[in-house]
């Protein structure tokens, strides 16, 4: 047995595995088609790629690198799009020199533009780091002989092996996966019902939610891809068609997927109490676990479902057109996108309702449906004046969501108040941009305008932009709204009910108890600054792997001034 403390970790999405630090393995058992179980080697699981260690392994040895003068650069997996100034932005292939590796999910670097903190997933480091240092002080002629080197090594690797390395990792690691699935249903579910004085069902379906159910799915997958798989030439497999039949069942992720914040709560909640960090790692070891703690387990399904994009992109890369799969490959590699796609747009949609609701409560006089009713993102939102047929006009802040247009006015004093004044149902109105002039259905001369124009009844709303160049936001921001209702419908995009009781439910206990004025009367909760969502990306690009979109598989993010800055520039502080 080797010593906890010569253990060296290596996290690997779903292959997490143990080395010892004298290159001994421990390998997890995996479970085949027919419930046996079968182990394979960590060298097995790498070997598609063997010039890379994954992020997670020893940071000492890194930094020790460093320290002892040595070059110690990564390759960027994916591309890394910030707006923080303290963080570094790069794109997929780009080489980052690390110069600090202390914390496990952030490291400082540097490149060609400048140096900064960023995310250790989203590299992966050389092993020959010489070999790095070496190449980066040669000369260009130098590098054009390595180069053809490298194409001459590549072309002399037949496509078959590298279609049978990526065929061969997926196996691997789909089987190594549900391994890990078992391990939780049976090694931390099972034992935890067992002890009903300390885990109620509420507790356990907000820690695990439904990973019972996604095992069970996982096991029929993984038998029809057994199936598919050849042994004897792995190259001729053909697995397209088993992601296509079972697309429709990787829809429930979402719901895992959405609850996985909530877990990570619930479960740091619990890791205060020394009897519930005690009670998981007698479940680990009873069950012969590796030496990950929870809440490590139940980020793999997470990270799982962003993993299968990447897998199929490498696989139909070494596809032929001419082989048997190449159209299922292609088709799947679409659909698994889309079902990513899917699963990050209902998730980011799930975060904003709860912003959406503090908002609705923070409007003094609201009256009516609740905003999530119909709604659950806002779009769009600034000052228009609204001019009435009588030619009256009313300045009105306005915000624009899916579905509706909502009207407040500041309070004259109070600056930062706003009153409920109404709603526009936009899916019943038709926008007409109107040019500057005398409109001549209503008779008034006009500026910076455009109408709303109901089609079913005489319902119209004629606004006011203060410069072009906003009028212009907002028209693209109508537009925007009715394409993302568009979209919404084809993707089947909807908030459960509950999920929306349950925003409101909290944001209305968090408004109780506030301050009372001198009248007695309550006095209304300042205003919640609520900042339009970032654009959305539907359909995501092909050149950029699925795991850089999905929200929850990147590493935990360092604090920000991100909200307080947005809080500062909205219209509604003094």
């Amino acid at each position: 047995m080797v010593a906890r403390g010569e253990i060296a970790r290596f996290w690997s999405l779903e292959s997490l595995h143990m080395v010892s630090s004298d290159g001994g393995t421990e390998s997890s058992a995996l479970v085949d088609d027919n419930g046996s179980e079968e182990d394979y080697s960590y060298e097995d699981l790498c070997q598609a790629n063997p010039r890379y260690l994954q992020p997670g392994g020893e940071q000492l040895a890194i930094n020790e690198l460093i320290s002892d003068g040595s070059v110690v650069c990564a390759e960027a997996l994916w591309d890394h799009v910030t707006m923080d100034d303290q963080e570094l932005g790069f794109k997929a292939g780009d080489v980052i020199q690390v110069l600090e590796a202390s914390n496990k999910d952030w490291w400082w670097g540097r490149n060609e533009e400048k140096e900064a903190w960023f995310p250790a997933s989203f590299v992966r480091l050389r092993v020959n780091q010489e070999e790095l240092s070496e190449n980066s002080s040669s000369t260009q002629g130098e590098e054009q002989e390595e180069e053809a080197g490298r194409n001459r090594h590549k072309h002399g690797e037949s496509k078959h092996q590298m279609r049978t390395n990526v065929i061969q990792e997926i196996m691997n690691t789909e089987r190594v996966y549900i391994k890990h699935l078992k391990d939780i249903c049976e090694g931390y579910i099972r034992q935890c019902r067992k002890h009903t004085g300390m885990f109620t069902v509420a507790q356990l379906a907000t820690i695990f939610g439904n990973i019972e159910e996604i095992y069970k799915f996982q096991r029929k997958f993984l038998k029809d891809l057994e199936k598919q798989y050849n042994k004897e030439e792995p190259h001729l497999s053909e697995i397209g068609s088993c992601f296509l039949q079972h697309q429709e069942g990787f829809a429930i992720y979402s719901e895992y997927c959405n609850n996985h914040p909530g877990a990570c709560a619930e479960l740091s909640r619990l890791m205060t109490q020394g009897r519930y960090r005690h009670f998981f790692e007698a479940c680990r070891l009873l069950q012969q676990m590796i030496d990950i703690a929870i809440d490590g387990f139940l980020l793999t399904p997470v990270q799982k479902i962003c993993k299968y994009p990447l897998q199929l992109a490498e696989l139909l890369k070494y596809t032929t057109q001419e082989h048997s799969d190449y159209n299922n490959i292609k088709a799947a590699y679409e659909t698994m996108k889309n079902v990513a796609c899917l699963i990050n747009e209902r998730k980011r949609k799930l975060e904003s309702i709860d912003k959406i609701a503090r908002w609705q409560v923070s409007i003094v006089g609201w009256e009516g449906l609740d905003i999530l009713d119909r709604s659950s993102e806002l779009i769009h939102s600034g000052e228009l004046t609204r001019v009435t047929k009588q030619g009256r006009s009313q300045q009105r802040t306005f915000f624009l969501f899916d579905h509706q247009l909502v009207s407040c006015k500041k309070d004259l004093l109070r600056r930062d108040m706003l009153y409920y004044r109404g709603r526009v149902d936009l899916d019943d109105m038709q926008l007409v941009d109107l040019e500057d002039g005398r409109d001549k259905d209503w008779n008034l001369s006009v500026k910076n305008a455009f109408k709303l124009v109901s089609r079913t009844t005489d319902e119209a709303h004629l606004l006011c932009a203060k410069k072009q160049e906003d009028k212009a936001r907002w028209l693209q921001a109508c537009g925007d709204e009715r394409r993302r209702v568009q979209e919404d419908r084809e993707m089947g995009m909807e908030i459960p009910e509950n999920q929306k009781k349950l925003a409101m439910l909290n944001a209305q206990k968090a408004g109780q108890g506030k301050s009372k004025g001198y009248s007695g009367c309550p006095v209304a909760p300042p205003h919640q600054s609520l900042h339009p969502l970032q654009q959305r990306h539907v359909t995501v690009p092909t050149s950029v792997p699925q795991q850089q979109v999905f929200a929850l598989a990147e590493p935990k993010r360092k604090p920000s001034l991100f909200w307080h800055t947005f809080t500062k520039l909205t219209p509604f502080k003094k």
